[in-house]
């Protein structure tokens, strides 16, 4: 999952973008709600965490302009004031969830992880497979065959892409988009790096080598599933 964080307290931004990251997810950190407005409308999130707080603009107004504009992301808002006036504020702004700072850590990523689950459930599942492959997004986890496949967050992330597009042909270009945050983006030798470690694990655990297969000149897609004669 690919998380917005707007936040200008540095050592809260950079606690948060660690936890989330170690949970599996692509984190992007502004910390103005000019910069929050840029991000939420160049790019598609399944999450944001949004201050109240805020510089240039301030995460209520922030919140109603993303809703106003057709964002529907789940939002959850972070505020330094347990008053009720700032609770109602930020709900009837668009804000789906709302938590009072100091917080416990545990406590902020369950709520996070709940959003999530509610956002999924007008899809049409968090289970995606691919031949013997299950992919299960909303509990992070990967079978092949029925056995359980590690797999680093990085390896997950690109799974999840291919299985989510499954014959389309994806370039580095997308893959990059998509799986690392924009304030560190890799060169193509990192890209390949971890595709080449996704693809032993998988060969490792029965599938073909070509399980995930290079377009020359174009990009990677998953191979076609054999059909029974």
């Amino acid at each position: 999952m690919r998380i917005l964080l707007v936040e200008d307290d540095l050592q809260l931004g950079e606690g948060l973008t660690e936890a989330l990251t170690d949970e599996g997810h692509v984190v992007d950190w502004v910390t103005d709600g000019e910069m929050g407005w840029i991000q939420a409308t160049d790019l598609a999130y399944d999450l944001m965490v949004l201050d109240v707080m805020l510089p240039k603009i301030n995460g209520i107004h922030l919140c109603r302009q993303l809703r106003e504009s057709g964002k529907r992301l789940p939002i959850l808002m972070l505020t330094a004031r347990d008053t009720n006036t700032d609770k109602v504020a930020g709900l009837d702004a668009g804000a789906d969830d709302y938590v009072v700072k100091p917080f416990d850590l545990l406590e902020l990523l369950a709520r996070l992880r709940a959003l999530l689950r509610r956002s999924t459930l007008g899809e049409s599942s968090t289970l995606l497979t691919w031949e013997q492959v299950q992919l299960d997004a909303a509990t992070h986890e990967v079978f092949y065959n029925g056995l359980p496949l590690k797999l680093t967050p990085k390896e997950f992330s690109l799974l999840e892409i291919f299985l989510r597009s499954g014959r389309r042909v994806l370039s580095r270009s997308v893959l990059i988009d998509q799986c690392w945050p924009t304030a560190a983006l890799p060169d193509d030798e990192t890209v390949k790096s971890h595709l080449k470690s996704l693809r032993q694990k998988l060969k490792k655990a029965g599938a073909s080598s070509d399980f995930i297969e290079t377009v020359h000149g174009v990009g990677y897609r998953l191979k076609q599933p054999e059909t029974s004669p």
